[in-house]
């Protein structure tokens, strides 16, 4: 057929060149005539491929050797160009031959993708699509028409991909993300993106698994401990995929913010408790495994994460807690990265969040400049103490609330204490002083046989230690008698100086637990390589009830937020209904809340006349003034 097409076309060509005379004039002349060319084209048209069987044979040719090449094997790519060419210019390529060419192409690829779906994992049926849609378009440039193309590319598509979306995803997304598969991953954005409603299906497995692994993380208390790092490698992983993989899409940025939220928020305060926790282990001294850059990038990562919570005020209760330790045992890493850690925190929420937290920096500032002053009026006095005193002035409603504990101190110590509250009362008057002796550290010279050291102790150590001044040894009740401190703190007071890595006391008998009938005695030989040792007390590990009552104390506050925030509605459009009420309280409250609690709130207030109910209508409210 080929040969028969080249040989009509060159002797076509020789008969234009005999009588180009007659075709260049009389033929352009009349309108009405066809060129020499175009009546070559209509005999072969009319007398041979218009001829039903020589049309199926040709066209049944081509397809088989399009099916050979497709299925690996080699074919002659100019004779099928020859022959795709020679129907496209006698204009039946159409009719004769696209449309059993796409019905062809559907079922192949029909039947290839339920196989293939079946045989092979994700990763490999991804590549296997891609490299088919390579081929296809190859062909095109090869010896098919132009035409073909758009619908040939749409049919490869739609039967190995349209029609096994779900499968794929069900079957490799899960395993693409697990694994990180960033080539494969940024394979399926590109081949979905093809296909109508990709990308759309894409977005909501992706925003479920996010969900899911999220969820699990969140919700496993035995991974507390390593929660929040798992959270922010997670989230930069996540990251990672949206910006490499898939070309930083808004709606997956967005999916993956709200999937966060959802997941974090499953289990309230818990996540929030952990990352102010987490911050606190950085802001820490001692963490060394960060430079100040390294520090405040893992603090505007923690800020990302922060943003999810919907119960701040938990975060605000734990953070404020370690704040003051930190504070006030100078253990804080750098006084730079707890602004920065501050500021963040004010962009993020406001200046009221923050408000208590800046008073806190505020009260060492000010006490610094108090002891320089107190210092020179002690120094005035007379008869000058041989203990150096500082004191950290604390305003009540800023710091956590300590509970008080009595203790009985030195004849030397309580005098400094009088001279200071002398001193600070005269310029403040009308303010009271209460001294918290759990806060309170020391710095003891002492001699042992060998040497002189100088011990870094709390002041609960210190009443224990400079009992030995008086006496060789004591036993736990004697000990107790003498300082006042209450049993729990005491036996643990005894075991960081008996039992720790810094022996300074002997405990008869030994052990690591310090029990009812133990003796202690001053160690003489003890050793050490430093001449300052910091002698830690045992940290009592956070115990539950600690972590209940900060929790509890959060959820007073809520309540008195809650109220504040009714009357504040009611006392603007003095009657409402319960609906807009409500809908009202949760526009202004920052903190998930319940509507039975807001219920429970509203007739609390009710009861203590701030508002009364419409006598007629039950759900309707008045302000009473």
């Amino acid at each position: 057929m080929n040969r028969c097409w080249q040989d009509h076309c060159r002797q076509t060509i020789m008969i234009r060149s005999i009588f180009l005379f007659l075709d260049r004039t009389y033929v352009l002349q009349n309108s009405l005539l066809p060129s020499i060319w175009d009546t070559g084209l209509e005999l072969f048209r009319t007398h041979i491929v218009s001829d039903s069987g020589v049309q199926k044979r040709t066209v049944d040719g081509i397809l088989e050797q399009i099916e050979l090449e497709r299925s690996g094997e080699t074919v002659d790519r100019s004779l099928l160009r020859s022959l795709l060419g020679m129907l496209s210019d006698l204009q039946v390529y159409k009719e004769s031959f696209e449309e059993r060419f796409l019905v062809e192409t559907n079922r192949l690829y029909a039947a290839e993708g339920q196989r293939l779906m079946q045989e092979r994992d994700v990763p490999e049926y991804l590549h296997h699509v891609a490299r088919r849609l390579e081929e296809e378009n190859d062909r095109v440039i090869s010896y098919l028409d132009q035409s073909t193309q758009k619908p040939l590319v749409y049919c490869v598509e739609k039967q190995l991909l349209g029609e096994h979306m779900t499968s794929i995803l069900q079957k490799g997304l899960t395993v693409l993300l697990d694994e990180n598969r960033v080539t494969e991953l940024t394979l399926l954005y590109q081949l979905f993106s093809k296909v109508k409603g990709g990308l759309h299906t894409l977005l909501q497995f992706w925003r479920d698994y996010i969900k899911a692994f999220g969820g699990e993380i969140v919700g496993t208390p035995e991974k507390d401990k390593d929660m929040v790092q798992e959270l922010l490698d997670y989230k930069d992983k996540m990251d990672n995929v949206v910006h490499t993989c898939f070309a930083r899409n808004e709606s997956f940025i967005n999916a993956m913010k709200e999937a966060f939220e959802a997941f974090i928020n499953k289990r309230p305060n818990k996540p929030a408790e952990l990352i102010a926790k987490y911050v606190d282990s950085k802001l820490r001294a001692g963490n060394k495994e960060a430079t100040e850059e390294e520090l405040e990038r893992i603090l505007d990562k923690i800020m990302i994460i922060f943003r999810f919570i919907h119960g701040k005020d938990v975060f605000e209760a734990f953070y404020k807690k370690d704040l003051a330790k930190r504070l006030l045992v100078g253990k804080s890493a750098s006084v730079d990265a707890e602004k920065s850690m501050l500021s963040k925190l004010k962009h993020e929420c406001g200046a009221a969040f923050t408000s208590k937290l800046e008073g806190m920096f505020k009260d060492m500032e000010l006490s610094k400049d108090i002891m320089i002053h107190f210092k020179q009026y002690t120094q005035n006095q007379s008869g000058p103490s041989n203990i150096e005193l500082t004191v950290n002035i604390l305003t009540m409603g800023y710091w956590p609330s300590y509970i008080p504990m009595e203790v009985h101190l030195p004849a030397e110590m309580v005098k400094l204490q009088e001279v200071f509250k002398v001193f600070y009362l005269g310029k403040h008057s009308g303010r009271k002083l209460q001294w918290q002796p759990t806060l309170g550290h020391a710095v003891l010279k002492t001699e042992f046989k060998e040497e002189k050291k100088e011990l870094q102790v709390s002041l609960f150590q210190t009443l224990v230690l400079l009992m030995f001044n008086e006496g060789e040894e004591f036993s736990v009740e004697e000990i107790r008698t003498a300082t006042g401190i209450e049993e729990g703190e005491l036996k643990r007071t005894l075991q960081s100086l008996a039992c720790g890595k810094a022996r300074v006391l002997n405990k008869n008998p030994r052990g690591k637990d310090v029990e009812d009938g133990d003796r202690f005695h001053f160690n003489k030989d003890f050793k050490h390589k430093l001449f300052r040792i910091k002698i830690n007390q045992i940290q009592m590990k956070e115990t539950v009830e600690e972590q209940v009552s900060t929790t509890e104390r959060v959820f007073q506050d809520r309540q008195y937020q809650i109220d504040a925030a009714v009357v504040r509605i009611m006392k603007m459009r003095k009657t409402l209904s319960h609906n807009l009420l409500v809908s009202e309280l949760y526009n202004q409250l920052k903190f998930p809340v319940k509507p039975g609690d807001l219920k429970k709130r509203i007739e609390s207030l009710i009861d203590r006349d701030y508002m009364e109910r419409d006598k007629d209508t039950p759900t309707q409210y008045h302000y009473v003034a």
